[in-house]
This record gives structure tokens, C-alpha cells and sequence, in this order.
């Protein structure tokens, strides 16, 4: 957005246009695709494929060079990246998602599940860390435990040290995967053909979306969550963008925020549970929605020189390599609370399903969860697209995705159920009787 294209507003909707297309290659494709790796069998062959594709697409951001680095891949490369890397993330995860049970056995799901959430954390962080440490600032401040120069003799000048990102995730990705590939079970082997594979993967989809008509709330809340899906994912896929073209940052801001907005959405993750508990999954994701809604608004009323639309003094308050004017810190601020917030909403979400089906048809719906997710990846999208080209700034395409918030939770109000379990108002209403 800042080096590459050099208009943020051009960049938004550009990025904007990558994840339509890779959200319409998702539609179309992944449902029936997971339905048929059941039927096949093996999920590593396949799985394989997307690995290598993806470090290959991802190592070659480093030949996506600013202007001033002469001749490289050009812009529209980078837009069918991103395309790319949609449906192959999306690929990736229905494959090791398939992978779960025979890795750690039904009792082992959610422990597994959970510490390989918490492992990507810490090591997203970790590789934030690493690329600020070695490659962003060293040359920018004088710090003793810092080398003077970016390592392994990389040009700023050239976008060098945002340029070796790709490369690194890319060599990540792949020495990563060993372990999978070498010591994980697969599924075994079935007799069925490709064709016959096709056939009846369309067959169990058919299956899916008629177990569960007729059930108007459980669907009402699907209908609630492909919208404000939506909305997260946009959030999430644009965010940075947003930061980037209005507050002006560049490489070494850019990882810092990464970096805390990371961190934040571990509390985010931490925080769910308790409010599903206190407040029921149902009334717990409406709040994080309304909170969402509101602190997106306030986002959009930032930048350099204004705090919630109104002028502010782009002054720095304090000597440092980043963050050094209230308005920055402003935004820090709402971006850590969106962090939280878009992470609460994804957990509460899950949760919301199991107390509103029977536990005995939960393979169906969240196959139905699956799929809602899948159906409209492009629509958040499309629409911040064309809002960013009508509007002509980065804040005009941010106004559909609030909409789709709003209106993911207004259905949310029709949804009946999903209040506390029996069992924690026993315990609450223990809890103040003792306290009396």
C-alpha cells in the first residue's frame, strides 16, 4: 500500500479486489472439496500440494519491490497472491483440520486444538519480534543490544527488510510442516475413485442442508453469522491496511502494532469464555458485536493530526522509534480493542451453536457452520471495494463492513436461546446465596 502502490485508497481497494476473487474461488470450491477428501481418504497428498504452493506464492513477495527499486513483480502479481493464498489457507486448514482425530484421538481434540491455537500466537509474535529486531531496527535508533545495520546486509532503501517477510514465512512453512508430514497419521485409504469422490461429496452436501431444514433457529443464527462473518473478516483482512494508509506508518511501526494487536487478541481469546459464562454465549457475542460497531466507528475518525474527528496536534510527546503522538496512541488503543473484541466474537460464535442444536446433531450443523462461513467470504470484500473507489478514502470502505456488524446483530435479537447453562446459574445463584 505505501511502497508498492503508493496510494492508500488505490492499495485498499486493490486488496480489496484479491480477497473477492480468492473469497469467490472459496465459495464455489472448498465445500464440495472437503465433502470429497472424506471420501478419498489421505488428506497429506493433497495437503502437500497447498504447502508448496503456498511458499512458493509467499516467497515470492520478495520480488514485489517499491518504484525505486526498479523492475520486479508488478502490482496485479500481488493481487493474485493474495487471491491465491485465500483459497489455499482455506485448503490448508479443511486438510490438518481433517488431520485433528487421527493425530490426537477423540479425547485429545480440544487440548490439541487448543495448544496449536496458542503455539501459532506465540510464534506469530515471535516472528514479529525477529523481523523488528533484526532487519527494522537496526540503522533507525541507537540501542546498544541492536546491530547497527539490518542483518544479512539488506537495504532499506529497497524495502529490503519488509521485502524478507515473505521469504521467512515462506522457509517457516515449510521447515514447519516435517513434523506433520512425518509423524501424523492419515486417513486410510478408501476404494473410491475421483468421480465417485465427486458424486458423493455432492451427495453429503445435499444430506447436510436438508438434516437441518426446518430448524428456523439454528439457521437464524447462521443466517446472523455469514453476515457479521463478514464483517470480522474484513476487519481483520483490511485492518492493517487501514493503519498503514491513515496513520502513515511504514515497516517499523507496522510490526509494533502487529506485534500488541497480537497480544490483545489473547486476551480477547481469554476473555470469551468468561462472558459466555456470566452473560450466555448469545448476550455475550451481541455485546462484542456492539462493541465492535462502536469502536470501528471511532477508528474511522483517526489519523495523523485528528483523535475521533476532531484536530489533534501530530506533536511528539516522547523520544522514541514509534508511537510518539497521542493520535498514534489513540489508535493503538482502539486497535487493541478491536483485537480483543474480533477474537471474543469468533470464540462466543462456537459457542452459541452447541446451545442451540441438539448435541446429537452437532456434526451436522457445524458442518452448516463450516459452510455459512465459506458462502459469502467475498461479499465483505466486494463491498469494501467499491466503497473505497465511490468514497475516495480508506474510512468510506470501512462503512459497509459496520453495516454488515449491525445487521448480523439485529438478527442476533431473533434468535431465541443461548442464555447461561443450567449449570452456572446453579452455581451463581449458589454463589450469592452463600454470600448472604
Amino acid at each position: 500500500v505505501g511502497a508498492v502502490v503508493g496510494d492508500p485508497v488505490q492499495g485498499q481497494a486493490l486488496v480489496a479486489q484479491s480477497g473477492k476473487w480468492g473469497g469467490w474461488a472459496v465459495m464455489i470450491t472448498m465445500p464440495l472439496l472437503g465433502a470429497m477428501v472424506d471420501r478419498l481418504g489421505p488428506r497429506k497428498p493433497l495437503l502437500a500440494l497447498v504447502v508448496l504452493a503456498m511458499v512458493a506464492i509467499t516467497t515470492s513477495l520478495w520480488w514485489v519491490k517499491p518504484a525505486a527499486a526498479g523492475d520486479g513483480l508488478g502490482i496485479m502479481w500481488v493481487v493474485f497472491a493474495g487471491a491465491a493464498m485465500s483459497w489455499l489457507f482455506a485448503a490448508h486448514e479443511t486438510l490438518h483440520n481433517a488431520l485433528l482425530v487421527p493425530a490426537a484421538g477423540h479425547a485429545g481434540v480440544a487440548r490439541a486444538s487448543g495448544l496449536g491455537l496458542a503455539g501459532g500466537n506465540a510464534m506469530s509474535v515471535g516472528l514479529l519480534l525477529l523481523v523488528l529486531l533484526a532487519f527494522a531496527l537496526p540503522g533507525t535508533v541507537d540501542w546498544p543490544f541492536l546491530p547497527a545495520a539490518p542483518l544479512l546486509g539488506l537495504d532499506p532503501a529497497l524495502g529490503e527488510p519488509a521485502r524478507i517477510a515473505g521469504p521467512i514465512v515462506g522457509a517457516l512453512m515449510l521447515v514447519g510442516s516435517i513434523p506433520l508430514f512425518r509423524a501424523v497419521p492419515d486417513a486410510p485409504r478408501t476404494r473410491a475413485t475421483l468421480g465417485a469422490a465427486f458424486v458423493g461429496g455432492a451427495s453429503d452436501l445435499w444430506r447436510l442442508l436438508r438434516d437441518v431444514r426446518g430448524s428456523a433457529n439454528p439457521l437464524l443464527f447462521l443466517l446472523a453469522r455469514m453476515l457479521f462473518t463478514d464483517g470480522l473478516t474484513a476487519i481483520l483482512l483490511f485492518g492493517g491496511v487501514f493503519a498503514s494508509g491513515t496513520m502513515g506508518w511504514g515497516t517499523l511501526p507496522m510490526l509494533g502494532y502487529g506485534i500488541v494487536l497480537s497480544c490483545a487478541a489473547v486476551m480477547g481469546g481469554l476473555l470469551a469464555p468468561r462472558l459466555d459464562g456470566w452473560l450466555g454465549p448469545r448476550f455475550a457475542l451481541m455485546l462484542e458485536l456492539l462493541l465492535l460497531i462502536l469502536l470501528q466507528a471511532l477508528v474511522l475518525g483517526m489519523g495523523r493530526d485528528r483523535i475521533l474527528f476532531q484536530p489533534a496536534s501530530p506533536a511528539p510527546l516522547w523520544d522514541g522509534p514509534m508511537f510518539t503522538t497521542l493520535p498514534e496512541l489513540v489508535f493503538l488503543g482502539l486497535g487493541c480493542g478491536l483485537a480483543i473484541t474480533v477474537t471474543s466474537a469468533y470464540a462466543s460464535s462456537r459457542t452459541l451453536l452447541t446451545r442451540l442444536v441438539p448435541p446429537d446433531r452437532l456434526g451436522a450443523y457445524f458442518g452448516l457452520y463450516a459452510l455459512s462461513g465459506a458462502a459469502t467470504m467475498w461479499l465483505g470484500p466486494l463491498l469494501v471495494e467499491i466503497a473505497t473507489r465511490e468514497g475516495g478514502t480508506q474510512a468510506a470502505g470501512f462503512i459497509p463492513v459496520i453495516g454488515l456488524l449491525a445487521v448480523g446483530l439485529i438478527i442476533l435479537l431473533f434468535v431465541k436461546g443461548g442464555g447461561a447453562s443450567k449449570w452456572q446459574q446453579a452455581q451463581g445463584e449458589t454463589g450469592n446465596g452463600n454470600e448472604n
